[in-house]
């Protein structure tokens, strides 16, 4: 970026240096540096900023997630100004195929307010499925085979890439899949269940990051596994963006 070639030498120095540890990295690796990329002050913010630019054609991964919610959190106005310029609708294509609007739920995630974005996903899926489950506020299973793959990757996506990795349908499958498609092994992996006690709604719940992997978003399970079964083996998750 042009910020880069004002900069005094020992400065610009300190910038090559950290941009060459940091982009030589494998893309795990990145996300652990960013932390440190951070602590570098305004030279980190520029060198995620110049990241992100680099980026901006190229599907968005995890560590694109990260960085963007680390200069989302910067409170810094330059930060914010080139989130504003570059990403005015947020890190992740808000694709539907349907006409729904996901921007509301974009912000929420970004600012990390979990439990009102899991309300709202909860909302956005009932849209997906017509007046019908809008009116009653839950879905039948048959409604959930019929979702478009774009509108749920595109749900799917918000949630991963806002959560470092850890919150989403698709990270559930890979949890489901792990212990064999035993949903009494899952409840107690995402920390739904403890023994035989279900987590009470909305209390007993994690609304932050330190919740255990898999954790969100929430499906009601009430009327049995058939909905969250039809989300875990939906198409969405085996076709590519």
């Amino acid at each position: 970026m042009s910020d880069l070639t004002t900069t005094s030498p020992d400065t610009s120095d300190n910038i090559a240096d950290i941009r060459y540890k940091f982009k030589s990295e494998t893309e795990k690796n990145q996300q652990k540096l960013i932390p440190e990329v951070l602590s570098s002050g305004d030279v980190g913010l520029q060198l995620l900023m110049e990241f992100l630019s680099e980026r901006r054609s190229s599907p968005p991964s995890l560590v694109d997630g990260i960085a963007y919610q680390a200069l989302y959190q910067a409170n810094s106005a330059k930060a914010t100004e080139f989130l504003n310029t570059n990403f005015p609708t947020g890190i992740v294509p808000l694709k539907s195929e349907r006409g729904i609007d996901y921007s509301p739920l974009q912000k929420l995630l970004a600012q990390q307010d979990f439990e009102e974005a899991d309300r709202l996903s909860n909302l956005k899926l009932c849209e997906l499925a017509g007046s019908d489950a809008l009116q009653r506020k839950w879905l039948y299973f048959t409604e959930v085979e019929n979702f478009p793959i774009t509108d749920l990757q595109t749900i799917n996506n918000l949630w991963l890439l806002h959560s470092e990795g850890k919150f989403g349908f698709s990270v559930q499958r890979e949890l489901w899949l792990a212990v064999g498609k035993n949903w009494e092994k899952l409840w107690s992996k995402i920390g739904w269940k403890n023994g035989n006690a279900w987590t009470r709604y909305p209390n007993e719940f994690t609304w932050a990051l330190t919740a255990p992997k898999g954790h969100l978003p929430l499906s009601n399970q009430l009327r049995g596994v058939r909905v969250i079964s039809s989300l875990l083996s939906h198409p969405a998750w085996t076709m590519n963006n």
